[in-house]
């Protein structure tokens, strides 16, 4: 783990951003960056896309279970 060093005007977004989306600020940040870091090296998606290829990148929590 280290430390970043970003602009307090940046800072500020992160934080109010972080309350809307219910997640802490380091938890925003890292979102962000990994977003931003997806998204240069696939500048063909769009940002749901990028969401998408995650989601469907982490397994299952429960176990497929079939209905009768």
């Amino acid at each position: 783990m280290g430390i970043v060093k970003i602009d307090d005007a940046l800072h500020e977004e992160v934080r109010r951003a972080s309350t809307v989306m219910c997640r802490s600020i380091n938890a925003q940040a890292e979102f962000w960056m990994k977003i931003g870091m997806l998204a240069e090296a696939n500048p063909g998606l769009r940002f749901t896309e990028i969401v998408r290829m995650q989601l469907e990148a982490v397994p299952p929590a429960l176990p497929d279970v079939a209905v009768a």
